[in-house]
């Protein structure tokens, strides 16, 4: 199978001008079949403020109503995505720039109201069944980068605000009966800390039952672990690797010689 990357960037990473530069010179540099999933939340919320649009959370999780919905299409489907695509075409990238909702891609439903009444507005939860991966492999084949934003829709017109670490992670499931896949989220740490105090304690490799002792002692900063429910999740479902590392070492990581936190096929 040939090799492909699918690379997630948020954190503080896309939310400062030249992290991001720097980051994205060394997307370019990959060689081979990629793909990038960004956030946006930190500028989504900077803008609304300017805006009037208040940003509401509930468990670190942001309220999407009406007005939100239409500030993250514009700030993530618009000027983060198109911001990174314009920097990637001067790299020499031929990045294009999507929503899961262009050519329906990425098919999602709306998140219902849980059973403690808590309504998250127009988020989605993406349909991994229902995801159009012969029309991403159209890019792919055509030496086009898809670099997507946290969006997708419910096929009824609705633009659905969706996290970026699950979109990373349902389209590397699905690419993976078709492609030797490596998904690798990238963010402002060197990889999963056994210490969150200490930069240099990172974990190498990470297994489920090193990963449910680390839980139970309370090692792991909250943060992380969506990225690791994602990861194992990602694992499960057919991707053979996941890593978890800083955004300076993209490059190295998408060889054979990686840095930062391996999860391989158990």
């Amino acid at each position: 199978m040939n090799r492909l990357f699918v690379i997630k960037i948020g954190g503080n990473v896309i939310d400062d001008e030249n992290n991001l530069s720097k980051f994205l010179t060394k997307f370019a540099a990959i060689e081979g079949k990629q793909i990038l999933i960004h956030g946006g939340g930190k500028i989504a919320t900077k803008l609304g403020n300017k805006l009037g649009v208040e940003s509401k959370y509930i468990d670190g999780r942001r309220i999407t109503d009406t007005e939100t919905i239409d500030l993250v299409t514009m700030v993530y489907g618009g000027l983060v995505n198109k911001k990174i695509v314009a920097q990637l075409q001067a790299l020499h990238c031929n990045a294009i720039g999507l929503t899961g909702a262009d050519a329906n891609i990425i098919p999602a439903t709306k998140r219902p109201i849980t059973d403690e009444g808590i309504d998250f507005g127009f988020v989605g939860d993406v349909l991994p069944d229902q995801l159009k991966t012969n029309n991403l492999q159209l890019f792919l084949e055509n030496k086009l980068t898809p670099v997507f934003a946290p969006l997708t829709h419910d096929g009824k017109g609705q633009i659905l605000n969706t996290n970026a670490d699950t979109i990373a992670s349902v389209v590397a499931v699905a690419l993976s009966s078709v492609y030797d896949v490596r998904l690798i989220y990238c963010f402002e740490k060197k990889g999963v800390l056994e210490n969150m105090n200490d930069e240099n304690s990172v974990i190498p490799l990470l297994t489920t039952d090193s990963y449910e002792q680390l839980k139970a002692s309370n090692k792991l900063f909250d943060g992380i672990l969506p990225k690791i429910d994602n990861a194992f999740a990602a694992i499960d479902s057919g991707v053979k690797e996941v890593l978890i590392g800083h955004a300076d070492d993209i490059v190295q990581n998408t060889t054979q010689n990686t840095t930062g936190t391996l999860i391989k096929e158990r």
